[in-house]
Formats: structure tokens, C-alpha cells, sequence
């Protein structure tokens, strides 16, 4: 079978397409035909993770070494990319029983990735699931890392109807999916982007619609219960001033600093800061996919890239030129 492989760090160049041996799937797992995977965030870092100095990384040092050691400290260990997918069974080991020949599936496979390959095999009761039956494979490739993360940090926040919610990031896979879900708990949502990506914004039902590139949030005059910041662009010393009380920061990426917030906040003000992450369970792409089929959560596709030109989607993706998500099709 055809694979996307790469065997150093570095550029999109150390992208290789090449023939590998066709995986067989063990009792408990199933083969599948992928007919689609995204390139989201997790696929640019992994493949440049040597370059990327801790003061970079989106996490804090604590997690940032562990990761480093997991994904390769000099070469990489999983040279295939590809976190989230689409596509159909092809076989079922002896020992499955959800599952059969022909399905249409969708999944996310967080750091094991491997989904850059014609041939996918994955435990039975790992996160795979039918595919949404009004979602394409496209679409449908490109829902479950944002939605999954979306859904899990949210919990923490615990969004009430008629509430104010800013979501720092908006455009994004896990911005785009807070939206939407946030909308479906009946927030009022603002969302935060720039210029070219203000249209997808309010097409995912955005109340209002901030360009960070032209006015900063916390300088509007606007209150808000919830601030959700998706890559920790702001700060809680400048957004505190635009919580009400009782009003919660949300961080879905955070250094020591916000650690420590997190804990001073919980002892002193109203104000709280919440940094936290998400423990992905096999039953929340299970709601996930109720939730597309319900219309409440959907992915908009920029650009889809075959196989043989996946360098460049991950350099479209890495210039910043993407307005919604990025496919690889087979």
C-alpha cells in the first residue's frame, strides 16, 4: 500500500510517498480503507517537533519533555501522520463484533496517528465510529479532533443558556467546534479571528464576529461569562477585566504561568482561570457524531490535496492560508 512517510524532522519536504507493507488487522481490530484525513495542528508540530524549543510548545515544559521522548527526541518514531479519518472497513478480526465489511467509518487516532495510508488498522474499541450519515468523507474527516477536544474542555466550563461566550480562536478545529457547540447550549457567542476567516465565523452561527487584526476584544466594552482562548493568545490579567463576576478563562493550551492563575484563582476573587485537558474517551466521538447528525456540529472544507501533493497541504496549512479544514483524499 501507498503511505505518507517520514523518517527526519523539518519542513514539509521530509514528506515521502511511499509503498509500504499493507497492515493485517489482529482479532480486535479492524482494517480500513481510508477515504479522507485532515492536516490539523498535531500533524504540523509532530512533524517538526525537533525544531520546536520548549518556549515554543503549546503546553507547559512538564508536558512538553514527555511528548518529545514519546513522539522521538532526534528522528521520529511514528513516521506516519494523520490523527483523524474517514473511510470504509475492509475486514474485521475474528474477535469484533461492531463492525463489519463495508461500513462507513470516521475516527481519531490522537498520538498513535497513522492515518497518511491507504490501509488503517485500529482497535475495535478505540475511537472509531459509523461515519455521521449526513456528513461526506471529507467532512467527516475532519470533525473529531476539534469536536472531540471542544467537547471535553466545555465540560469544564459548564455554559448555561443566555450566557455571554468569547471564543479566542474561533476559525480553528477545536475554535470552530467550541462555537458550535456553545451555540447548541444556548450561549450568545462572539468569536474571535482574522479578516479572511470572518465569514466561516458567522457561517458556524457566531453572534458576533471580533478581527483581531483590527480591534482587541478586551478593549470593546463588552462583558463575558465565559473567555475560551484556544492557543492562550491573550492573557487573564488583560481579559479578568472584561469577565463578569463569577466569569470563567478557559484555556485549552497553557504554560507553568497558567498553572499557577489556575491555582491562586481558585482560592482568591470570583474570577476563575481553568486550564485543561482533554481526556478523549471512545464515547465522545460516539456524541460527536449524534451531534452531526443532528445538524449542531459540522466541519467546512477549504482545500482537499490527493495523496501525492500532501507537502503541499501541510505547507498551505503551515503559511496560514487555510479558511476551514484541510483533507487529504484517496
Amino acid at each position: 500500500m501507498r503511505a505518507i512517510v517520514y523518517t527526519e524532522y523539518g519542513p514539509p519536504d521530509v514528506l515521502k510517498l511511499k509503498t509500504i507493507q499493507m497492515p493485517t488487522p489482529k482479532d480486535d481490530e479492524v482494517l480500513i480503507r481510508v477515504r479522507a484525513t485532515s492536516v490539523n495542528y498535531g500533524d504540523i508540530t509532530a512533524r517538526n517537533f525537533k525544531n520546536i524549543p520548549a518556549r515554543d510548545f503549546n503546553m507547559s515544559m512538564a508536558l512538553w519533555l514527555p511528548s518529545r521522548v514519546m513522539f522521538g527526541w532526534n528522528k521520529p518514531k511514528k513516521q506516519i501522520l494523520g490523527s483523524e479519518f474517514s473511510g470504509v472497513v475492509e475486514q474485521v478480526g475474528k474477535s469484533t463484533r461492531r463492525f463489519k465489511g463495508g461500513d462507513e467509518v470516521f475516527g481519531y487516532r490522537g498520538a498513535n496517528m497513522g492515518a497518511n495510508a491507504e490501509y488503517l488498522c485500529v482497535p475495535e474499541k478505540s475511537q472509531v465510529a459509523l461515519k455521521p450519515v449526513n456528513l461526506s468523507f471529507q467532512e467527516a474527516a475532519a470533525v473529531p479532533y476539534g469536536a472531540i477536544t471542544a467537547l471535553n474542555l466545555l465540560r469544564a466550563a459548564n455554559i448555561q443558556k443566555g450566557q455571554k461566550v468569547l471564543i479566542n480562536g474561533a476559525s480553528g478545529g477545536i475554535g470552530s467546534a467550541a462555537l458550535q457547540l456553545a451555540k447548541d447550549q444556548g450561549a450568545v457567542v462572539t468569536g474571535v479571528c482574522s479578516t479572511p476567516r470572518m465569514d466561516l465565523v458567522r457561517s458556524l452561527g457566531a453572534d458576533h464576529v471580533v478581527d483581531y487584526t483590527r480591534e482587541d476584544f478586551t478593549r470593546r466594552g463588552e462583558m463575558y461569562d465565559l473567555i475560551f482562548d484556544i492557543l492562550g493568545r491573550s492573557s487573564f490579567a488583560k481579559s479578568k477585566n472584561v469577565l463578569n463576576p463569577g466569569g470563567r478563562y478557559l484555556l485549552a493550551s497553557f504554560k507553568t504561568k497558567q498553572l499557577l492563575e489556575m491555582a491562586w484563582t481558585t482560592v482568591r476573587g470570583s474570577k476563575r482561570v481553568i486550564c485543561a485537558i482533554s481526556a478523549d474517551k471512545p464515547d465522545d466521538l460516539l456524541a460527536v457524531k449524534q451531534l452531526a447528525e443532528e445538524g449542531k456540529i459540522r466541519s467546512i472544507i477549504d482545500r482537499a490535496f490527493p495523496m501525492e501533493q500532501t507537502r503541499e497541504a501541510h505547507r498551505y496549512v503551515e503559511e496560514g492560508h487555510k479558511k476551514g479544514s484541510v483533507v487529504i483524499v484517496q
